[in-house]
C-alpha cells in the first residue's frame, strides 16, 4: 500500500510539473485566456481569394474595434475609381484599383492614434504577387528590416513626425494590402507595440475579408 501510495505521489507531481510546463510555454508563446495575441496570431495566412474595389472602404472597418479598448473616430475614404497602370514583370502594364481608408482611433486611456489602410486589386494574381516581392525586396534593401508574419505578409517599424508605428504589408490573391498604425505623440515603439500588432492584424482581416468575393473560386496560389 505504502509503494503504490508513493507510486501515485509521484505520478500526481510529474503531471503537475508538465501542466507548469505547458502553461509557462503558453505564457512566453504569447497566448491567453482573453485570446489577445501578437500580430502573427492575429493575422492567419489564407488562401488566396479574389477581391472587388469599393468606394467606401472606412465602412469595412465600423462594425468592430480595431483592438481591445480602442474605438473607430473619424474616417476618410481615398478611392479611386480610375485603373492605374503598374510597372510588371518583362514590360508588362498590369492594371489596378486602388482604396483606401484613413482613421482617427482613441485609445483606451483617450488618447489619439492614427490608422490607414490601402488596398490596391489587380486585374490577375501574378502582377499583385509580383508587386509585392518588389516592395519587400525594396524594404530588405534599405534595411528597414521586415519582419514575416506569414508567407505572403511582413511587417516593419514606422515613424510620422515621431509619433511610433508599425506598417504591414499583405499578398492575397489580386490583392496588395497595406496598413499602417501610429500611437500618440510621447509614445515608445517598445510600450506600444502589442497595441500595434492587435490594431494591424484585425485591420488587415477585416479589409481583405470585406473585399474578399466569398462565391468565387480560389485563383491558383
Amino acid at each position: 500500500m505504502k509503494g503504490s501510495r508513493g507510486a501515485a505521489l509521484r505520478r500526481a507531481r510529474s503531471a503537475a510539473l508538465i501542466g507548469l510546463a505547458v502553461a509557462v510555454s503558453a505564457g512566453c508563446s504569447g497566448g491567453d485566456d482573453s485570446g489577445t495575441k501578437g500580430e502573427a496570431a492575429e493575422l492567419p495566412a489564407r488562401p488566396p481569394g479574389v477581391h472587388s474595389w469599393t468606394g467606401r472602404p472606412c465602412d469595412l472597418l465600423t462594425d468592430a474595434p480595431p483592438a481591445a479598448g480602442f474605438s473607430l473616430g473619424s474616417t476618410t475614404d481615398s478611392a479611386s475609381p480610375e485603373a492605374r497602370e503598374d510597372i510588371g514583370e518583362n514590360g508588362a502594364r498590369p492594371l489596378y484599383r486602388r482604396t483606401g481608408c484613413l482613421a482617427d482611433l482613441k485609445g483606451p486611456d483617450g488618447a489619439f492614434w492614427k490608422l490607414s489602410a490601402t488596398a490596391s486589386v489587380y486585374e490577375d494574381p501574378e502582377p499583385a504577387r509580383h508587386a509585392y516581392r518588389v516592395k519587400e525586396d525594396l524594404d530588405r534593401a534599405h534595411g528597414r528590416g521586415p519582419e514575416k508574419v506569414h508567407d505572403t505578409a511582413y511587417a516593419l517599424p514606422a515613424d510620422d513626425g515621431g509619433r511610433p508605428g508599425r506598417t504591414l504589408l499583405l499578398w492575397n490573391g489580386d490583392l496588395v494590402l497595406m496598413v499602417s498604425a501610429y500611437a500618440p505623440h510621447g509614445s515608445t515603439a517598445r510600450e506600444v507595440r502589442k497595441d500595434l500588432e492587435q490594431i494591424l492584424g484585425n485591420t488587415a482581416r477585416r479589409v481583405e475579408d470585406g473585399l474578399r468575393d466569398h462565391d468565387a473560386p480560389s485563383p491558383a496560389p
